[in-house]
C-alpha cells in the first residue's frame, strides 16, 4: 500500500500532475491575484476553460493567407501609377426607328448624364495592359462606346469591337500587342470587391471573325459592381485597376433592366453551339444586354503627381 501523500497526488487531475502550480504574485495586501494566475478548479472544468482561453489568443496572420487577396500590402507593384476618368450617360433616342444612318453615341442629342467614375491603374504590375487602356481613353477610343452586357450583382462589360454606329470600338492601328494575356503573373490579383477593373478575356464578346484577325487587340473591359466578390472571374481576366471615385455611380447599372433568357433556352443554345450552329453564337450576343442605352459619353486621363497605394485595392 502507498503512502497517504501518494494517494492524494494520484487523485489530482492529469493537467495538475503534468504542470507544476505557478506561484501567486501579489503586489500588496489589498491587491487581487494577477490575471495570469490560474485559480484552482476541478480537473475537467479547468481543462475546458484553459482550452477556451487559448482559442482567444490572437495568432499572426500573413497577407498571403487572407481570403481573396494574393499580394502583400508592401508589394511595390500594386500602386496607382495612372488615373483615367469615364463619364457615363443614357441615350434614350438610340433605339428609335428614325435614328439616322451612321448614328454615333458620342453625339447623342438627348444624353442624360449619370456621373463620372475615376479609375486608378496599376502600371507597374501590368504595364502593357494599362498602356493600351490609357491610350484608348486619351484618344477618345472608348468615347461613344455602349455598355453591352450587365450581369446583375456581378459586373458590366464595355469595349466590344465592331461598328461605331452600334456603340462598339474601332481599334487604332498603332495599338501595341499585349503579351501579358499569356503571362501567368498578370492574373494574380483577384476580383474580391466591387469596383475592380479588369481586362475581359474569358467573358470577351468579340466576334470570332475579329479575333482571327492578325492585328486583333483585346480591349474589352469589365468592372465589378458588387455587392460581393466575383471569384468566378479570378484567373481568367487581368485585374489592372480599381475605382477611386464615383463608385456609387456603378449601382446605376443594377437598376437597368436586361434581356434575360430562361434556363431551358440557354441549354438549347448550348446544344446548338455543340452542333456548330453559328446562329446560336449570334443569339448569345443579345443575352444580358441592357434594355436602356448606357454608354461612355467622355473619357480621358487625369495626371498623377506621385504614384501611391490605392485606397481600395481589389
Amino acid at each position: 500500500m502507498g503512502s497517504p501523500a501518494a494517494a492524494v497526488a494520484s487523485s489530482r487531475p492529469l493537467l495538475h500532475r503534468l504542470l507544476p502550480p505557478p506561484p501567486i504574485q501579489i503586489s500588496n495586501s489589498n491587491s487581487i491575484p494577477s490575471i495570469s494566475t490560474p485559480f484552482p478548479l476541478s480537473g475537467r472544468r479547468s481543462l475546458i476553460l484553459l482550452t477556451a482561453a487559448a482559442a482567444l489568443i490572437p495568432l499572426p496572420v500573413s497577407a498571403s493567407n487572407s481570403i481573396g487577396i494574393s499580394y502583400s500590402p508592401a508589394d511595390s507593384s500594386v500602386v496607382v501609377t495612372d488615373r483615367v476618368f469615364m463619364d457615363f450617360g443614357l441615350c434614350p433616342s438610340y433605339f428609335r426607328s428614325d435614328r439616322p444612318i451612321g448614328f454615333d453615341l458620342a453625339a447623342c442629342p438627348d444624353s442624360q448624364p449619370l456621373g463620372r467614375v475615376v479609375f486608378g491603374l496599376y502600371g507597374k504590375l501590368v504595364p502593357q495592359t494599362v498602356a493600351n487602356f490609357k491610350a484608348l481613353c486619351t484618344a477618345s477610343g472608348y468615347r461613344g462606346t455602349a455598355i453591352h452586357k450587365i450581369l446583375q450583382g456581378q459586373f458590366f462589360a464595355a469595349g466590344r469591337q465592331g461598328r461605331r454606329d452600334k456603340g462598339e470600338v474601332r481599334i487604332p492601328a498603332d495599338l501595341g500587342r499585349n503579351m501579358e494575356t499569356v503571362d501567368p503573373k498578370a492574373f494574380r490579383l483577384k476580383h474580391s470587391r466591387p469596383g475592380t477593373l479588369s481586362l475581359c478575356l474569358a467573358q470577351n464578346d468579340d466576334d470570332d471573325e475579329i479575333k482571327l484577325d492578325p492585328d486583333y487587340r483585346n480591349v474589352e473591359f469589365l468592372v465589378t459592381t458588387g455587392p460581393g466578390p466575383c471569384p468566378e472571374l479570378d484567373g481568367e481576366n487581368i485585374v489592372f485597376g480599381t475605382v477611386l471615385e464615383g463608385k456609387s455611380h456603378l449601382h446605376i447599372c443594377l437598376n437597368i433592366y436586361v434581356y434575360c433568357i430562361l434556363p431551358m433556352i440557354r441549354q438549347f443554345n448550348d446544344f446548338a453551339v455543340f452542333l456548330g450552329d453559328q446562329r446560336a453564337q449570334i443569339a448569345r450576343a443579345t443575352w444580358d444586354r441592357p434594355l436602356r442605352t448606357v454608354y461612355i459619353s467622355d473619357c480621358g486621363e487625369l495626371k498623377v503627381a506621385k504614384p501611391s497605394l490605392s485606397p481600395s485595392l481589389p
